[in-house]
């Protein structure tokens, strides 16, 4: 897997737990702690996204 299709693929899985945190947020019933470790998910791919694009720009 070339890192333009990982970066691509790690910026996809963001968006989808973007789009998930949202909806359980419209929610009463989301568990807190699922909601928790959705944005806990969400900021480590964050993180590795920006660390990849750091490392492209350097090389």
């Amino acid at each position: 897997m070339s890192m333009q299709s990982h970066l691509a693929e790690l910026e996809r899985r963001h968006a989808a737990l973007e789009r998930k945190i949202e909806s359980a947020l419209l929610h009463p019933s989301t568990d807190s702690l699922e909601l928790t470790d959705m944005k806990r998910q969400k900021l480590k791919l964050k993180d590795e996204i920006e660390r990849i694009r750091k490392d492209e720009t350097l090389h």
